[in-house]
């Protein structure tokens, strides 16, 4: 397990200015994931104080931006930038690459600056030997990487800290602002999921030069128990139970199946349970989880209770359809040498800051988590994978829980069917910024859209978005 060559430095006395925003230095990319793009990256402290000042090595860590730039006719300057923030955490900014059609429809003339956030993509990992791309895995881990990873991670607990979403964020707004001082047109921040949480993180630090902010798939009120992380599979079943009931309400659908979708779930759950060969043919053996994510592709969800009814019969083609219909889903997204999601990032991050169980539930085991969960019919395998825990957590800084002074203009773009981060918290953290009076936050609501509406509606975000920027209000739409 190789660290950050200056680990030691996190002792080092602080350095007597803040970190200088530098504009970027783009040239053509030495890989082939994204052809006709330009890299960059701006070298960052491993660590920031309170005021945003460097502690020790100004230039410990690295973080990589790929540009994509404007469709214009030559010469003509680009009409506005727009910066992508991923999700996750753990999520680089290879999530953003295959979909940038719509990006271009929607923000018309615009170019595109698309970050890896510490930790993630190209930019420094967790773990330097066994997140490379010249390891075994690649960026993601292999084999004995896990072990060799977390365990040097352990040895020295406080690095954790390095990378937390305070740190993230004092790197985004040092990236806008070298970049935006070029003073170019209209700039606009999108962020989608954990990265709408690194968005606030970053306007809690203080005002960004950017016109405007979209948050997709806004998260909830971080301090609220009943969204929190290990809440995940409440989350999870409410949304499925919904789509239960919408079938219900379908004369098509409930005359197809002939009973209530619900009882025909339970049943097929019995029978799964009785039959080790039936369970077998499920994806992680686990038909609440598997069914649980399939509530995030609409396709795949329609397709919930004609699956269950196959599997009643005995049948097998309605689950071949279905894994077809996801495994194009998630290809529909690409696969670059950045795409594997940190998995350490992601561990350290949800149980510092989004995972309120341990405070609320000491003690709680994956027996409480099964009895917690019997009764659900659509689960997530988040909670218990947080309960392993593994890696150190990092303390909570001031900023959470906490919302922003001042906002620029925001849209929220949110489905009604999102079982990630859901509508009603999504809801709740909107009256929130509002009541704070930081800025005009408006909320565009996507009806039966799930998570993600840049991937999953693409029809609706290309509404909205051309709206915001020409100032118009929301509207909401439906998928």
């Amino acid at each position: 397990m190789t660290f950050l060559p200056r680990l030691t430095l996190l002792s080092t006395l602080l350095a007597n200015t803040c970190l200088h925003a530098e504009p970027l230095v783009f040239t053509p990319c030495s890989d082939t994931a994204a052809p006709g793009s330009l890299c960059s990256g701006l070298n960052v402290p491993g660590s920031y104080d309170a005021q945003g000042r460097a502690i020790g090595d100004a230039d410990a860590m690295h973080v990589f931006v790929r540009k994509f730039a404007a469709d214009v006719p030559a010469g003509k300057p680009a009409k506005g930038t727009l910066w992508l923030v991923a999700g996750g955490p753990g999520e680089s900014g290879a999530a953003f690459y295959s979909l940038l059609p719509t990006l271009r429809r929607s923000f018309l003339g615009f170019e595109f600056l698309i970050p890896d956030h510490r930790g993630t993509g190209h930019s420094s990992r967790l773990c330097k030997v066994e997140e490379s791309e010249q390891s075994p895995g690649g960026r993601a881990l292999a084999g004995a990487e896990w072990g060799s990873c977390f365990a040097g991670i352990n040895l020295v607990p406080e690095y954790a800290g390095q990378f937390s979403i305070t740190m993230a964020a004092r790197d985004l707004k040092a990236l806008i602002e070298g970049e935006q001082g070029k003073k170019k047109p209209p700039v606009y921040i999108y962020s989608v999921s954990y990265g709408t949480q690194l968005v606030l993180r970053t306007l809690q630090l203080g005002p960004l030069p950017v016109q405007g902010v979209i948050l997709d798939s806004l998260v909830p009120p971080q301090t609220d128990a009943r969204w929190d992380l290990s809440q995940r599979s409440h989350v999870v079943n409410t949304v499925g139970m919904q789509v239960l009931a919408r079938c219900d309400a379908d004369a098509a659908c409930h005359a197809a199946l002939g009973e209530p979708a619900a009882t025909l779930y339970r049943r097929v759950l019995d029978k799964a349970q009785a039959d080790p060969a039936l369970l077998a043919t499920i994806p992680g053996k686990n038909l609440k989880n598997f069914l649980g994510g399939m509530l995030d592709v609409p396709a795949a969800r329609a397709r919930i209770p004609y699956l269950l009814q196959d599997l009643d019969r005995g049948g097998e083609a309605e689950l071949a359809s279905v894994r077809a219909t996801l495994a194009d889903a998630a290809a529909s997204l690409g696969s670059y040498p950045q795409s594997p999601l940190s998995i350490p990032l992601v561990n350290i991050i949800s149980n510092s800051e989004n995972n309120l169980q341990p405070s609320l539930r000491p003690g709680w085991t994956a027996a409480d988590i099964a009895r917690d969960e019997a009764d659900l019919l659509f689960t997530s395998p988040l909670p218990r994978i947080l309960l392993g825990g593994g890696l150190p957590t990092y303390p909570r800084d001031a900023y959470f829980g906490v919302l922003p002074e001042k906002m620029p203009t925001t849209l929220v773009l949110q489905g009604t069917l999102d079982p990630k981060t859901p509508y009603a918290g999504a809801q709740a953290q909107v009256r929130a910024l509002t009541l704070s009076k930081a800025g005009k936050v408006a909320l565009s609501t996507v009806q039966n859209a799930p998570h993600f509406i840049l991937w999953t509606a693409p029809a609706c975000f290309e509404q909205a978005s051309t709206r915001f920027i020409a100032g118009k209000p929301a509207q909401d739409c439906t998928l």
